[in-house]
């Protein structure tokens, strides 16, 4: 894999990013900055963030926000107490739309490629239960 080498691409996702930090969720303008990126990764030949790129705004469509949480460190160690202070420090919305974004900026590391795959899990999981 390879970064965004279109400059219109990365000045797209810096725009979303922005108005993200700004605005918010607005999911109209969201929507379609997600749809117009979407038509740039696959130009490049980004399969993998061509599928988290339409994932995220087929879900914000669907339910007018983005109810994904950050995905979870795994665990070192897996008793009650850790869980329960993991359930508290979920976080969903705008901060999670806003790593998934930062994601994509270097989606070459190979951490954030992961991270990416669990995102797109999580829509998966989310979309079966909703």
């Amino acid at each position: 894999m390879k970064p965004l080498e279109n400059i219109k691409a990365q000045k797209l996702l810096n725009k979303i990013q922005r108005d993200l930090m700004r605005n918010g969720i607005i999911t109209n303008t969201l929507i379609d900055d997600l749809k117009e990126l979407r038509n740039y990764v696959v130009e490049e030949g980004q399969p993998l963030l061509a599928k988290v790129i339409r994932l995220t705004f087929e879900h914000v469509e669907e339910y007018q926000s983005f109810n994904i949480a950050i995905p979870e460190d795994d665990p070192i160690e897996d008793d009650e107490e850790n869980q329960e202070v993991r359930v508290e420090d979920e976080v969903t919305g705008q901060e999670s739309l806003a790593y998934l974004l930062s994601l994509m900026e270097d989606h070459t590391n190979r951490v954030n490629e992961i991270e990416l795959r669990d995102y797109i899990q999580a829509f998966t999981e989310y979309a079966e239960e909703n």
